[in-house]
């Protein structure tokens, strides 16, 4: 491997991004085969050289490529001075510092892509790569042929013309339309302010592809890594990533979904650890050497093995002790209750409706 600036090597070893690794290097934190280097600019080669942070070696994270399919009211920024929720609260054990391509607006949802790869993020975020997005948009206007020429129209945004949208209805839902918007540029806001050019309010937005990857069966607040298949599609389309490896295999991250809660109100996100699977609990060892469910409380029922490995009961048994001892299994005969049995349980139930009744 060529040598590459200490930045971008700290940056891929996921310290910190390739801004604030230049403070790192500035700071006399980083040195190179034991020679402390304070100079930006300096450049290294990874695989023959020793470099450290603090002291300790720096390896390269390995090269992930993550779609996540982005909710609403969640943030495109690693960090939020408000506190509202980040892609990366829902990252949890992608094994990466990733960090997005691109932008969704706070309130839009849909395709967005994460990598710890610059020169992957760089080629699909270039004006010049014409990356196609796909969103679709519901807007509260009749979308007749004459609207559908205004949002076809080039608008101006930062003093620069845009490309002309391609737009195309799709239903109608009373007096609202949902429409497809696609574009070949990433401009603050774009969708949005073509809406406003046109007249028409955009009422709610999403993203369903970004170069021709959907979110197809991820939902909203979950992500998976890019098959290869992917991969292998967008390096003959625009060149990258150089070199394409299996995804590896998704971990037991936490799940995030959307509950009601009394603070913010409704749809509020919130992250939970998944259930784990119901398991049989192991049987132990009795002291007389047969083996008992430790499922069984002990208090309700007492089980003592004889020699044939039979159970026997001792002491009496509580009325849902009883019960669940006499159920038959799945098309067995229901066993007879003696009368004695059935004057215990009787007996059991008057003191419990005495004692309820003083109380």
């Amino acid at each position: 491997m060529s040598q590459e600036r200490l930045q971008k090597i700290l940056a891929r070893a996921g310290v910190a991004s390739r801004r604030n690794a230049e403070d790192l290097v500035r700071s006399g934190r980083v040195t190179v085969d034991g020679r402390r280097v304070t100079e930006i600019g300096t450049k290294a080669d990874p695989k023959r050289q020793r470099i450290e942070l603090d002291g300790k070696l720096l390896e390269a994270e390995p090269l992930l490529y993550v779609l996540f399919h982005k909710p609403r009211q969640v943030m495109c920024t690693t960090k939020d001075p408000e506190g509202r929720p980040t892609v990366l609260d829902f990252l949890q054990g992608v094994g990466a510092r990733v960090v997005p391509i691109g932008r969704l607006d706070y309130h839009t949802s849909g395709v967005l892509l994460l990598t710890n790869d610059g020169e992957f993020a760089a080629a699909l975020a270039h004006p010049t790569k014409k990356v196609e997005k796909v969103y679709v948009a519901k807007v509260n206007a009749p979308f007749e042929e004459r609207e559908l020429e205004q949002w076809s129209q080039s608008i101006e945004i930062d003093g620069k013309k845009t490309q002309p949208a391609l737009v195309k209805k799709l239903r109608t839902e009373g007096d609202k339309v949902w429409i497809e918007v696609r574009l070949h540029e990433g401009k603050n806001r774009q969708v949005h302010r073509i809406g406003e050019a046109a007249g028409s309010a955009v009422l709610r937005l999403a993203r369903v592809s970004f170069a021709g990857i959907t979110h197809e069966g991820v939902r909203p607040g979950q992500w998976r890594y890019l098959s290869k298949d992917e991969l292998t599609l967008l390096k003959k389309s625009f060149g990258v990533p150089k070199k394409i490896f299996p995804a590896p295999p998704l971990p037991n991250a936490k799940a995030v979904r959307r509950v009601r809660s009394s603070g913010t109100g409704k749809g509020d996100l919130a992250v939970v650890t998944p259930k784990r699977a119901r398991t049989k609990r192991p049987l132990r060892k009795q002291a007389s050497g047969g083996l008992a469910s430790s499922a069984t409380p002990r208090s309700r029922v007492a089980v003592e093995t004889d020699r044939t490995g039979t159970g026997r009961n001792l002491g009496r048994r509580t009325g849902a002790a009883r019960a669940q001892a006499e159920r038959p299994a799945v098309g067995g005969p229901r066993r007879k209750r003696s009368e004695s049995e059935r004057f215990d349980e009787s007996s059991a139930n008057t003191g419990r409706a005495r004692r309820k009744s003083r109380s």
